[in-house]
């Protein structure tokens, strides 16, 4: 209960944070709405039809009441319901995040395990230049290398688009394979780090060495006594990462052109729409928080020792 209550409080100053914010930029959303050779008159009455001239708390009870009933207001620019908007986007970004989760995870994991078995030789250093390489290289720089390569040079995929999921599943995959590939390899490189210490660390305890002692395989100490109780640091640092890789989705949206949360965003911040503003970033803000929960109770399914009390 207190992790929810916790959760709920970070939610609501998250909302709090995210509405203030777009409030304070620059910009009138009624005086781009009517343009600048509008009538002074209209505009005013716009701006009062839009709750914007009422004091900045009363605007944002407001909202906070309606987006508690899943009212996130109507977009500005497209004159569609928030919320729908949103949802009709999902359905890029969610499969990017997924997919470059994937292969974090089918990346980081063996490469840090292989690392902490071999310690100080040559396959850990190889390891530690491939995590110093990718913590070096921002996401948006990997994806426009990406396409320079495989899209201008091979010519094997496309440099950008979204072929749709009507078309196939491959298809689909297939446009955000490059884009998945930028974000998830490169944040993988902390995860390898993280994965190497927290799996060292177990290797050094005793019941480790008694079981190596009593001649139990190779595979399975590393499988059962050791993976398994490095879970906890290793789960941790991915929970981190994967609320990155939804943030992190936004900005590659826009390189490789896909239609999802990122270029919504993008364009709702240049036509100042802010509800559809406030919407996304309380979406990606709430998903992160979100990760972090699921992350704290799954502590008691790895480690049946620990308890919130």
């Amino acid at each position: 209960m207190r992790r929810v209550a916790a959760f709920a409080a970070t939610l609501f100053f998250v909302s709090l944070l995210v509405f203030v914010v777009v409030r304070v930029l620059p910009g009138d959303p009624a005086l781009l709405i009517m343009g600048t050779e509008g009538n002074p008159a209209a505009t005013a009455r716009l701006r009062e039809a839009m709750g914007l001239n009422r004091p900045i708390a009363i605007q944002y009870a407001h909202w906070l009441w309606n987006a508690l009933s899943g009212d996130l207001g109507v977009s500005i620019q497209y004159d569609v319901p928030v919320g729908g908007l949103i949802v009709s986007r999902l359905g890029v970004t969610i499969p990017l995040t997924l997919l470059a989760a994937c292969l974090m995870s089918v990346t980081a994991l063996p490469l840090g395990l292989y690392a902490a078995t071999r310690h100080r030789r040559a396959g850990d250093y190889l390891a530690m230049v491939f995590s110093q390489i990718g913590i070096a290289v921002p996401s948006f720089w990997a994806g426009l290398l990406l396409i320079f390569l495989f899209s201008v040079r091979l010519g094997w995929v496309e440099s950008g688009g979204f072929a749709g999921w009507s078309g196939g599943l491959w298809p689909g995959i297939r446009s955000l394979l490059l884009p998945a590939i930028a974000l998830g390899l490169f944040q993988a490189a902390v995860l390898v780090r993280a994965t190497r210490s927290a799996v060292l660390d177990v290797l050094r305890e005793e019941y480790v060495r008694a079981a190596r002692a009593k001649g139990v395989s190779e595979a399975l100490v590393l499988g059962k006594h050791t993976l398994r109780n490095a879970l906890i640091p290793i789960v941790t640092v991915a929970g981190i990462q994967l609320g990155q890789l939804m943030a992190g989705s936004i900005v590659l949206e826009s390189v490789f052109a896909l239609p999802g949360l990122g270029r919504l965003a993008l364009g709702a911040i240049t036509a100042r729409d802010l509800p559809v503003v406030q919407g996304v970033i309380l979406f990606v803000a709430s998903s992160i928080v979100l990760i972090n929960f699921a992350v704290d109770l799954a502590y008691v399914l790895l480690d049946p020792r620990i308890r919130y009390d």
